[in-house]
């Protein structure tokens, strides 16, 4: 479809609280991308979009054309809960700022559709105020809940629910998008989700497929290799120590990819136990094109490097993290039941270990990769566009051409 430049234009908004980890705005930053590139074409209709974070190390990611980003001031998450991360200021006051923020960004872009990532009401109900104003003053504006695929162990889902005020989350939202397979993991089913969002709910697959990936130029001198990612790195050191650790398959070298939120000094301590062919970075320009021209890859098990190793025929083992949460591990224990990766426990990845599974990972079949993989849904991507084109069409189309831009 032609855009029509009679019309106004989508405005989105993407939200994400963003305090351990980069997997909120990376999820976000993929959604983005696939709206932009596939919504204006279906509706006819330019789209603009803004990327709330709590990250700033997220605009190093490249937006969509007519996307921008606003960023926050960040939180980290200590032993007593959320903290300011660099501010000197207590945590009221930053709480405060932030909403501030996000309040004044929606009433003054005015969205059309917004989609808020894993917290409904944010971080300490700071999302509760602007989007109250926001439903009020444009009650046309769809507000979208976007899941991953496992919340939790279900009691502790069920009493995060409690504490969110489940009437207000039903009263609010108009859909409920779930980044998963329920065919690998029902969250329905497994009481992690609650019966009263049921008719909310749209399973959209994982967020694999159609992830767009930048050049591998600068690994080329590496290659062939095997990798070892850690996400943000804020809790990869263990992994990372052990990886540095583990003996190299004859005749490649092994990159790993610690993460920015690693602390200096444990990035240090990981290099220090590498060897000759071991190398240590803190980042990679993109870490989808990492796993993808890797022989054999060892990653956490968080929901975004998981997609990303879902959309290859790259052989990955997952390491998940098992403390605070037993999400990770959770979903590797879905994804092992159906072939799609190997799983090791944190307890039992010795560097003999994992040099093992990289030995035997680099000769594997790339049909006995691929062939489980194929069997998953993975085509989440394209169904979170065609649920934003839904939701910008009829019965919405009226009242969103009333709109002025």
């Amino acid at each position: 479809m032609a855009i029509d430049a009679h019309q106004p234009g989508l405005r989105i908004v993407l939200y994400s609280h963003d305090s351990v980890g980069l997997g909120h705005t990376r999820r976000n930053l993929a959604i983005a991308h696939a709206l932009s590139a596939a919504l204006p074409a279906l509706t006819g209709r330019r789209v603009s979009g803004l990327l709330i974070t709590g990250e700033r190390t997220a605009t190093s990611y490249a937006c969509p054309e007519g996307w921008d980003w606003v960023v926050m001031p960040g939180i980290a998450k200590g032993d007593a809960g959320y903290t300011p991360r660099t501010l000197n200021v207590g945590m009221s006051r930053l709480m405060g700022v932030r909403s501030a923020v996000i309040d004044a960004a929606l009433r003054t872009f005015r969205p059309h559709v917004m989609l808020v990532d894993r917290h409904a009401f944010g971080v300490d109900g700071e999302l509760r105020g602007p989007l109250e104003r926001l439903k009020s003053e444009r009650p046309q504006c769809q507000l979208v809940l976007g899941l991953r695929d496992v919340l939790d162990a279900p009691e502790v889902a069920q009493r995060e629910w409690a504490g969110v005020g489940l009437e207000r989350v039903t009263a609010l939202f108009d859909q409920v998008w779930v980044y998963g397979d329920p065919a690998v993991h029902d969250g329905v089913k497994a009481g992690e989700l609650p019966v009263e969002l049921i008719e909310k709910i749209r399973f959209t697959g994982y967020l694999a497929q159609g992830r767009q990936a930048r050049t591998t130029r600068r690994l080329q001198a590496l290659e062939p290799y095997v990798v070892t990612m850690a996400g943000g790195g804020a809790d990869g050191f263990e992994l990372t120590a052990r990886a540095a650790q583990a003996p190299v398959p004859t005749g490649y070298r092994h990159l790993i990819v610690t993460g920015p939120q690693m602390p200096a000094e444990s990035r240090a301590e990981v290099r220090a136990l590498a060897g000759e062919r071991t190398e240590v970075r803190t980042t990679v320009p993109d870490g989808l094109a990492c796993l993808r021209a890797a022989s054999a890859a060892v990653v956490m098990g968080g929901y975004n490097t998981v997609c990303e190793a879902l959309s290859t025929g790259t052989p990955t083992l997952v390491v998940p993290r098992e403390v605070p949460r037993t999400e990770q591990l959770i979903r590797a224990r879905s994804l092992h039941r159906r072939g799609a990766i190997d799983l090791l426990r944190q307890g039992e990845a010795s560097p003999e270990r994992l040099g093992a599974w990289l030995e035997a990972a680099v000769v594997r079949e790339p049909a006995a990769v691929r062939t489980p993989r194929e069997g998953l849904d993975t085509g989440g991507l394209a169904r979170v566009v065609d649920y934003a084109q839904n939701l910008t069409s009829q019965p919405h189309r009226e009242e969103l051409n009333r709109v002025s831009a």
